[in-house]
This record gives structure tokens, sequence and C-alpha cells, in this order.
């Protein structure tokens, strides 16, 4: 993926977040990978906030932006606790701050209904997640292929 510019996955499941990671190494993805486990977590992170019991809180520093650095793109679950992925992504759309920052919705939901909510939102993909990892790897190599092809303007690069 671009140089090396944080990718945020909101994910709530750790056996999830473990594939996430074995996928990247498989793919040689080098890029940061930050976790927050529900979308009220991910937006205080997005927003420099502090977080009850975040692992994020020493990001929450706003006039430091090198301790909390813009993820070039966010990878989204829609099944969490607290805030789902539809309502964080109703909150990071209506935000002119974060709404540039491309959403890839990385779900179980088969669900037309949140296929449809998600496109709604202006989301850059919806994957449902493969069970076997050597397609969930394929998946994620989709993913980095997406991003390395888009564009980022140099303003998006630098918040």
């Amino acid at each position: 993926m671009r140089n090396n510019i944080p990718v945020l996955l909101v994910e709530d499941d750790e056996i999830d977040v473990m594939t996430v990671k074995r996928a990247f190494k498989k793919n040689k993805i080098t890029n940061p990978l930050l976790v927050a486990s529900n979308g009220e977590e991910a937006l205080a992170y997005l927003r420099h906030e502090r977080h009850e019991g975040s692992v994020h809180d020493k990001y929450s520093d706003k006039k430091n932006n090198k301790n909390n650095p813009r993820p070039g793109i966010i990878l989204l679950d829609l099944n969490m606790p607290v805030m789902n992925g539809i309502e964080f992504l109703k909150a990071v759309k209506a935000d002119s701050e974060l709404r540039r920052i491309p959403v890839i919705v990385l779900t179980t939901s088969r669900e037309e209904e949140d296929r449809v909510r998600s496109f709604e939102k202006s989301v850059a993909g919806y994957i449902i997640k493969p069970v076997e990892f050597g397609k969930f790897t394929e998946a994620v190599k989709l993913i980095e292929l997406y991003w390395t092809l888009s564009e980022l303007s140099p303003e998006d690069m630098e918040r």
C-alpha cells in the first residue's frame, strides 16, 4: 500500500483482527494496522479525542498529528457493539474533516439492506469476509490494489 500510511481496522472480533494481520503479512503489506473495537472508539481516534479504555488514548493530542496519523483507508465491520458500522459511516461521512477517507466494508453481512445503506454512505467497496484464509488473503490483496490505484490529494496525505 502507499508508503507507510496507517490502515484503520474497525473490528470487534479478535479472531478477525488476527486474520487481517495474517493476511497483511502474507501479502507483504507493511503499513501500520491500527485497530478500534467499535465505531465510537474509531471516531475518537480519528477526531483526536480520548476514549475510555481505548488503546488509542496516546493519540488524542490534537496539536500533534504525527502522534495521531490519519489513516489512508478504513476497513470497517458492520456488526459491532456500542456503535455499529452504519452508525460510524453516518458520523464519518457527515464530518468534513473525515469524509474523504476511503472506507471499505469488510463484513460477514450478506444482507442487501446493509449493502445498500453502505453504498448510500459512499463506501469505496463492500467485501463479504471469506471464511477460508486463502480467499481472505485474496480479498486483502484486492483492497491493497484498490488503495494503490486510487489517488489521494496531497492535502489528504498531510492530515
